[in-house]
């Protein structure tokens, strides 16, 4: 069976934690979908009304997390770490179930995401995959914040860039091939703050179950953490890790290549608006080894996109 096909997860995988901006305990279970079903979160604290697929058009909240709701206002928020493993992974087709309205934050990384579904196997199945094909180049900018799309040659390359005044965040930059690359240090990057940004995210509501447990906090030029920093450029690689995640709202794996200045998930999801607000900026390809477009013949990458 062909690596091209798509996949789901083998066995059904539990994950029990706080919300990181709800602070309310919840529990997510990933369970096995058929193929062309997608990715879907169903709320099963509630009775109806309760799928909400994690598609950019349904994107309802974009402050220092993804959230995303149904037209009956029910939500799901900070979706990003999981979606960016789902995706990571090569999961085309999951059920999640999940218990309260926030994915738990878990270690504010992909990594336990990964390492336990990766115990609980891939299923492929008969049906190939489709992957999206950025036909032109499209840009979107917010004061001097910007991120833009456009066409690759058989890649999804993320060139990122942050820059902060705080000494140790500093101005970092990375690039990955996602399909190609190691990517550990993007899954196991944290999410991070100012120590003294802390104070007003919570008079805005938000992170009210965050710790040094589940996030990496910035005092000065000092790493409050005890253990540190997991890698040396933890800051943007968690940006990237996000950027992955909101970029699988859009249903499909992507070739396509990617520049972002400061960005997060507005930016990153009205990029995505962008896109498909018109046919002729993408198109969709279904992968076959079999019937394979002459544009795309080199299948050793197309195994690892796979």
């Amino acid at each position: 069976m062909s690596l091209l096909n798509q996949k789901t997860i083998k066995n059904p995988v539990s994950f029990s934690g706080i919300g990181l901006h709800s602070g309310k305990p919840a529990k997510i279970c990933v369970k096995p979908s058929s193929p062309d079903t997608g990715i879907v979160f169903k709320r099963i604290d509630l009775k109806d009304n309760n799928l909400i697929y994690p598609n950019f058009m349904n994107v309802s909240n974009t402050a220092l997390n993804t959230t995303i709701s149904n037209s009956d206002g029910v939500k799901v928020s900070t979706i990003e770490h999981l979606m960016g493993a789902l995706f990571g992974i090569g999961i085309d087709n999951a059920l999640i179930e999940i218990d309260n309205e926030e994915v738990p934050i878990l270690d504010g990384s992909a990594k336990v995401f990964i390492e336990k579904i990766l115990t609980a196997g891939l299923e492929l199945s008969n049906k190939p995959i489709k992957i999206i094909k950025i036909n032109k180049k499209i840009e979107f900018r917010n004061g001097d914040k910007f991120i833009s799309i456009e066409p690759s040659k058989l890649s999804l390359d993320i060139d990122f860039e942050l820059k902060y005044k705080n000494q140790i965040i500093g101005n970092q930059r990375n690039k990955k091939n996602v399909y190609d690359d190691d990517l550990t240090e993007i899954f196991e990057s944290r999410t991070f703050c100012l120590y003294e940004d802390i104070e007003k995210i919570k008079k805005n509501g938000l992170a009210k179950g965050g710790s040094l447990e589940n996030a990496v906090v910035v005092k000065g030029e000092e790493v409050l953490n005890s253990e540190g920093l997991r890698n040396s450029k933890e800051f943007v690689n968690h940006k990237i890790l996000d950027c992955i995640g909101d970029l699988y709202t859009s249903g499909y794996r992507m070739i396509a290549s990617i520049n972002c200045s400061q960005g997060g998930h507005y930016l990153t999801n009205s990029l995505l608006r962008e896109v498909f607000s018109n046919k002729d900026n993408f198109s969709i390809i279904e992968i076959q080894e079999r019937t394979l477009p002459h544009t795309l013949i080199n299948r050793s990458l197309l195994r690892s996109i796979a």
